[in-house]
């Protein structure tokens, strides 16, 4: 199960608005180039959150609420140049306010369905919150490392094999090259001469490193029982047609380096201390669902995770 643990954005939240600021034409973020002889930009002020950028009819929008518009429209500002994306964010902030301000005006916010969704969109805002402050932010180094450890221990080495391969069409023209390499004519030349496979007519038919189950099966199988140096005695066929194989070496493969898949380690530690989390919530927690149909997919489903 893929989880994101991002807060919920203001267009992942339904709320559909057309913001004029978006409106410019994309030649202009295309024309706009960054001026060779300016100078380097100089580090940016630490930015007070509760200084006012504007105020709609008399109520503040604050710096820190500048920063919210920009970082959950950031899809939507995504193809303007970085200058105009400040003045963007307040024009869009501008527009949800007064916009939601008709909305009060009208009684909208009143609206058995809209106190519905906006219920469920605040629990769905305090979840996210707890992830981040319950279960990301206190993920640490040594447990990311403790998961990455424990993933090589329980990893069983296989081996990487280095090979050639000569493909044609038919069983009868790879029985006859098992015949030459068998009278001693070099595999490489053969490959270049015979092979059906383009890649491999200007390098002998290699095929690089790779381990199990990167190659069609019958392939792998075949290529994965060679001994070093040796060639299969008869053709093997797969959906490309008949191979000839050549396994030039044979090593333990190497696990990857912790800093190459640290992300992926945190996202395990993450997940797990999720999934915990829920654990332990949903079984203090009273739940009941009459329908016994939709109770039963339910469990099943949550048996799964």
């Amino acid at each position: 199960m893929s989880l994101s643990f991002r807060r919920a954005s203001l267009a992942s939240l339904g709320l559909a608005f057309g913001l004029s600021a978006l409106c410019l034409s994309p030649l202009m973020a295309q024309e706009t180039k960054p001026d060779a002889a300016a100078p380097a930009a100089t580090p940016a002020k630490p930015v007070d959150p509760n200084a006012v950028v504007a105020t709609v009819n008399g109520e503040k929008l604050t710096e820190a609420d500048l920063q919210l518009a920009e970082g959950e429209l950031s899809q939507q500002f995504a193809q303007l140049p970085p200058d105009q994306r400040r003045a963007a964010a307040l024009s869009a902030a501008i527009e949800i306010r007064v916009m939601a301000k008709k909305a009060v005006d009208a009684g909208l916010d009143k609206d058995a369905d809209f106190q519905r969704r906006m219920a469920f969109l605040q629990a769905r805002a305090l979840h996210g919150e707890v992830v981040e402050k319950e279960v990301v932010d206190k993920v640490t180094d040594a447990e990311v490392r403790a998961r990455y450890d424990q993933e090589i221990a329980n990893t069983p080495p296989v081996n990487e094999v280095h090979a050639r391969h000569i493909l044609v069409k038919t069983k009868e023209e790879a029985a006859a090259i098992i015949k030459q390499l068998d009278g001693g004519a070099d595999f490489q030349k053969l490959a270049n001469e015979h092979t059906n496979d383009p890649s491999g007519k200007t390098n002998g038919g290699d095929l690089g490193w790779f381990g199990p189950g990167q190659m069609v099966p019958e392939f792998d199988k075949a290529a994965l029982a060679l001994d070093v140096g040796k060639y299969t005695k008869e053709p093997v066929q797969t959906q490309f047609g008949w191979h000839v194989i050549k396994l030039e070496d044979k090593r333990a493969k190497q696990p990857p380096a912790f800093d190459d898949v640290k992300d992926q380690a945190k996202q395990a530690v993450i997940r797990d201390k999720y999934f915990a989390m829920v654990k332990d919530l949903r079984g203090a927690a009273k739940v009941e669902i009459p329908d016994e149909k939709l109770k039963k997919d339910v469990d099943a489903l949550e048996g799964s995770k």
